[in-house]
């Protein structure tokens, strides 16, 4: 069954420009489909249509028939005082609409017992059944955990929350609203590993359909089917993740390429032989011009197909210094808090020439405070850190500012890298910006752009020590290449802050997984480390197993009156209080939530009673 259908679909939005040009394509019901294409080239756009936020020039659209669709591209506006915990309650409004009809329909029952009344108690009833009411607050509760929506956070105003704190509650919103398509532009931008695993996973089990833009490799690895490639207005279609789009979409441009150099060979053959058989018709043989002018026809055919383009890639390299001496840093006893929170506590590391670290860990736990630290913008409360004599050190921080941001591009390569102006285009020229971009403000760039220049100026510099913190965060997935292809000539030390586990898994060589205050220091690949990671968390498990079978084995205390005595004083407690409960529906018996409440509660004392009788049995035995 069809889910989407696009056909021939055309926007515009300057005058004779479409940003999509023909775009056609469809997906079934239960895909995980990825939506691929530079900055640009209209994902978003795409997805706006999809929902009725914008209005298409040419083409069809078809949402299947009775199919709930759901966006988180854009934050909604939510009422001033709304909490997290209402923006997350609102996922379920129709099911507390059923509730409060239900209680309306339990008062009037009271003063009068009509048949229709009961047919539509019962009907409303098994509806909230059905879609889950009765499990609504344990569903709120394990998304807002897999998504790492602290109970505190849940009390906050929304509107207090930071860009990527809204993003991460209304992605979660979206998911308990249990809409038949998603629609998922970067979903992964503000989560850290463990809420973007518990993505994955929770997607890997929809049983809807998916469709994702994402510029994190991995993510769209493990969770896509198909690909569907967004160039000049049209789709490409791929059917595999992005491993495969990548590898496929390399041997169609060499396909393309051989087929277009045939071609070319061809024109020149043709052209050589028309105008052979010119000058022959010429020499009397008048037949021999309509054979050149149809080798012509077959000539100019074959060369209306154009040459195909390659991405360019950047072509940069890092200015690099020799390290020489055995440390490039060492800590001893380093600890430091923040608002009575101890963020590491006694770390010892050692560092030498050549490594590359990755430091991770969930978000809050104090990566970035650790970076700054190594950069002296921070002073530890214990401990200290030592930098060996030769080294140098560059910073690329999450959060990119300039001395002054009214600027150009190029003039803050001139005053800040003291180079020549062509020296500067050049670099920057390597780095993308080209033409008329060198004189955009600083100010005025994205984060991405501004990412890129100050990755520009660094490789200007003589460093040995390179640290990154969140490198590829507002980049798309040309730009991480680029900075990818940089690094892979870098040959001295590296530390970088990440959660892109594709570039994780391409340069480093040793794990530093920062929890509970502690590093966990592995030397390996990421994957290497999470293979570890489950090997551990099997022995652990196996070590629990083991404690708790010995348990079991151990004698049974002798029967003792006393024993006996208390677990007699525990019943009667119960029988009480499930007495006070059974007196409590007699008294709240209009109030349909009310006695919903008080069932749950006595099925879970009734299960603490049987197993009280359990151990009564079993001691009286």
């Amino acid at each position: 069954m069809i889910d989407i259908s696009v056909s021939s679909l055309v926007k515009s939005y300057e005058l004779g420009k479409n940003i999509l040009d023909g775009l056609s394509f469809t997906i079934n019901s239960g895909e995980r489909v990825g939506i691929l294409g530079h900055n640009g080239c209209g994902k978003t756009t795409l997805f706006k249509i999809l929902v009725g936020e914008l209005p298409y020039d040419e083409g069809d659209v078809m949402i299947a028939s009775g199919k709930r669709i759901g966006l988180i591209s854009q934050i909604p506006n939510y009422p001033a005082d709304w909490t997290t915990e209402d923006v997350l309650k609102d996922a379920h409004r129709h099911l507390y609409n059923i509730s409060r009809k239900l209680d309306e329909i339990t008062e009037q029952l009271e003063i009068e017992q009509s048949p229709a009344l009961l047919r539509d108690f019962d009907r409303l009833s098994e509806d909230f059944r059905r879609l889950g009411g009765y499990e609504m607050d344990v569903n709120r509760n394990r998304v807002a955990n897999g998504l790492m929506i602290s109970d505190a956070m849940r009390e906050q105003s929304f509107d207090s929350l930071s860009g990527g704190e809204k993003t991460r509650v209304n992605l979660a919103r979206l998911i308990l609203e249990d809409t038949d398509i998603l629609l998922l532009d970067e979903p992964t931008n503000h989560l850290d590993l463990k809420a973007t695993e518990w993505l994955e996973d929770y997607l890997l089990h929809f049983k809807g359909t998916v469709l994702t833009i994402s510029h994190d490799r991995y993510f769209l690895d493990t969770v896509v089917q198909r690909s569907i490639e967004i160039s000049d207005g049209k789709a490409e279609l791929y059917s595999g993740n992005y491993s495969f789009y990548v590898q496929e979409r390399q041997q169609r441009f060499e396909e393309k390429l051989r087929k277009y150099e045939k071609d070319q060979a061809k024109i020149a053959q043709l052209t050589r032989a028309a105008e052979q058989m010119h000058l022959w018709a010429f020499m009397g043989n008048d037949k021999l011009h309509k054979r050149a002018f149809s080798m012509e026809k077959r000539i100019e055919k074959l060369g209306s197909s154009e040459r195909p383009h390659e991405e360019k890639k950047l072509k940069v390299k890092f200015k690099q210094r020799e390290f020489s001496g055995d440390e490039v840093l060492v800590t001893d006893g380093l600890s430091k808090s923040f608002d009575h929170k101890q963020l590491f506590k006694d770390l010892t590391l050692t560092v030498t020439g050549g490594e590359r670290i990755a430091l991770i860990g969930d978000n809050g736990a104090g990566k970035s405070t650790f970076i700054k630290l190594l950069m002296n913008e921070e002073k530890p409360d214990e401990g200290y850190l030592y930098h060996g004599p030769s080294v140098r050190a560059a910073y690329l921080p999450q959060i990119v500012k300039f001395n002054d941001e009214s600027r150009s591009a190029l003039d803050t390569m001139l005053y800040d890298c003291k180079c020549q102006p062509q020296e500067a285009r050049d670099r920057l020229a390597s780095f993308g910006f080209r033409g008329e971009d060198v004189l955009t403000p600083v100010g005025s760039l994205s984060g991405g752009e501004k990412s890129r220049l100050r990755l520009c100026m660094l490789m200007g510099s003589d460093i040995n020590f390179l640290i990154l913190d969140e490198p590829t965060n507002h980049l798309d997935i040309s730009s991480r290449e680029w900075m990818e292809d940089a690094l892979s000539d870098y040959t001295e030390t590296l530390l970088f802050v990440s959660h892109d586990r594709y570039f994780i898994e391409k340069f480093a060589q040793r794990i530093w997984f920062l929890n509970n205050g502690e590093i966990t220091d592995f030397r390996g690949s990421y994957k290497d480390f999470c293979t570890w990671r489950e090997r551990q968390a099997v022995f652990e498990q196996a070590e629990k197993e083991v404690k708790r079978k010995k348990e079991d084995k151990k004698p049974k205390a002798p029967r003792t009156d006393r024993q006996l005595a208390k677990l007699e004083r525990d019943i009667e407690k119960l029988e009480a209080q499930i007495g006070e409960l059974e007196a409590q529906e007699e008294e709240f018996a209009a109030d349909y939530q009310k006695l919903m409440e008080i069932e749950a509660q006595k099925e879970e004392l009734n299960e603490q009673l049987m197993e009280l009788y359990e151990k009564w049995e079993a001691l009286e035995a």
